[in-house]
């Protein structure tokens, strides 16, 4: 009875590290905006960012995550099984929106790299209710719907069998 779960678990952690391997998970970990950018439906806003003023001081997991180690890592894990459940799936959000729990998140970022700034302005009390992004949302992005590229998303998405 022992030999089949064994046998069993050793086949289950080969599939595992070879859809890990093949799928390049490692790249992944780390805070290469490239990354995010693997899948067509984010090349907007990867060309936003790119073309936006907070590229030479930020990548996607400085605005999208939480600096500290653990936290960071479980945000990634989460969003990264909501990513390919709804590529798997083929139900993705259209436009693309941070969740409520990503906006906060943002929200505290903008306020970590900017304390000194956010300190200066109505004597350190930001608006209740309100985020630094919906005063100024082109900043991290550029401005929506504008891209160079050909591909361009175009609000229009859906899966190849609805087509």
């Amino acid at each position: 009875m022992k030999l089949p779960i064994t046998i069993g678990l050793i086949l289950l952690a080969v599939a595992v590290g070879m859809l890990l391997y093949l799928s390049d998970f490692t790249v992944y970990l780390g805070n290469d905006p490239t990354a995010c950018n693997n899948c067509h439906v984010m090349d907007a806003v990867y060309e936003g960012w790119y073309h936006a003023g907070h590229k030479q001081w930020a990548t996607c997991n400085d605005c999208h995550t939480p600096h500290e180690f653990i936290p960071k890592y479980f945000v990634k894990a989460k969003s990264g099984f909501n990513h390919v459940s709804a590529f798997t799936i083929g139900h993705l959000p259209e436009p693309l929106r941070a969740k409520e729990s990503t906006q906060k998140i943002i929200q505290a970022n903008c306020i970590y790299c900017h304390q000194e700034t956010v300190s200066m302005v109505a004597d350190g009390t930001m608006d209740s209710g309100r985020y630094c992004f919906e005063c100024h949302r082109s900043v991290a992005h550029g401005d929506r719907g504008i891209s160079i590229l050909p591909y361009q998303d175009t609000g229009t998405y859906q899966p190849l069998r609805e087509r």
